[in-house]
């Protein structure tokens, strides 16, 4: 578009947009109608662009880009110059995005990326979010997995038909290869399914376009599918969900009278007060004679500790605990895991890393 200067709504393109063009990006030139793709990033600011329309690579500095969902939300305008007729680039089509759809047309588990947005109205971050729009609890381990780092775990359990934050996913780590590793089982009254395993590449090139509503958050998302529902229907015909179970033994509440009442049991305040959160379970804190003990009795006497210790808080209704279990070869903090998976008491539990345990210590909430 000879004799034209192309001038934004705002100024969308500013030094914070810098590094923030991934491999894959949906590009459009500032001073031309050219629109491509990014293919490659290369040193001083600069990437090289793919144009379908030439079939052919350009070198081109980032300033002079904007990403194309910028675009089709702030198309720029073209001013005249020397006295030319004012050409204005025509209005993108809107995005074709999936109606939000009900929990009767269960997706399964869910991964979805929220954008976030700066005041200049560009994508520096996602909020991560895991779904489940079924009717079963699952029991999860996911993994995120980026080039050169440390994987960052997540180890809880999501409840039927709920969505659970798990954290923020910075725009530039869609360069750094990301994958996720879902390690789950679901959860009924016959217990724990059989383990199922997914891993999941996030592509830039096709993560851009995937767009659709999210189930819980009604808001359009970066969204996957991790687990088919189909898969977690796959259990044993008499096995039954957590809420038909409930329900089907659910006992009729006898009208209360005074004498029901004073048969409640009431915590002693002064027990709850001084009731420890913490559970050390470190041999050497719970007998004098460990030195004496097999491996096998050692882990035995732990968990006699553990189970002595979730009970007394269940009774006293306490919020929370740590489960100081240490690194190790995992066998104990294993066994705890599967001890409270079991529990239909425990809302959920998670093993991070926390600053004043590490990573030897599983945080059980009520």
């Amino acid at each position: 578009m000879l004799g034209l200067q192309v001038t934004s709504h705002q100024s969308l393109i500013t030094n914070h947009q810098k590094m923030l063009f991934a491999i894959g990006t949906k590009v459009k030139f500032l001073h031309t109608d050219d629109e491509g793709e990014v293919r490659s990033l290369l040193d001083g600011g600069m990437v090289n662009v793919y144009l379908p329309q030439y079939d052919m690579e350009i070198p081109a500095h980032q300033d002079d880009l904007m990403r194309a969902e910028e675009f089709m939300r702030h198309p720029v305008k073209a001013k005249v110059v020397e006295g030319k007729k004012p050409v204005e680039a025509p209005a993108p089509p809107p995005l074709a995005v999936e109606s939000q759809y009900t929990v009767l047309r269960s997706q399964g588990i869910q991964l979805a990326f929220d954008a976030v947005e700066t005041k200049q109205e560009v994508t520096e971050k996602y909020n991560l979010y895991l779904l489940n729009d079924t009717r079963y609890d699952l029991v999860f381990e996911l993994r995120l997995l980026l080039n050169n780092r440390s994987p960052k775990v997540w180890s809880e359990k999501l409840k039927a038909t709920s969505y659970l934050p798990l954290g923020e996913f910075l725009y530039d780590d869609l360069n750094e290869s990301p994958s996720f590793e879902l390690n789950c089982q679901w959860l009924t009254t016959e217990g724990l399914s059989p383990s199922i395993h997914k891993s999941l590449k996030i592509k830039p090139k096709s993560f851009f376009g995937n767009l659709r509503t999210a189930p819980f958050l009604n808001k359009v998302v970066h969204w996957y599918r991790l687990l088919e529902k189909t898969e977690l229907d796959k259990k044993p015909e008499s096995a039954e969900d957590l809420e038909t179970y409930t329900k089907r033994n659910a006992r009729p509440v006898a009208k209360q009278t005074n004498s029901h009442l004073r048969s409640y049991h009431v915590p002693d305040t002064q027990e709850l007060a001084a009731f420890n959160p913490e559970l050390d379970l470190h041999i050497e804190k719970l007998t004098d004679t460990w030195r004496k003990l097999t491996s096998g009795d050692i882990v035995k006497i732990q968990l006699s500790h553990f189970e002595a210790f979730i009970s007394k808080a269940l009774r006293l209704g306490v919020e929370r605990v740590f489960i100081i279990h240490g690194v190790g070869e995992g066998k104990l903090k294993d066994a705890i895991a599967t001890s409270l998976m079991q529990n239909p008491s425990i809302s959920t539990f998670k093993n991070e890393f926390h600053p004043r345990y590490g990573w030897g210590a599983t945080e059980v909430i009520f």
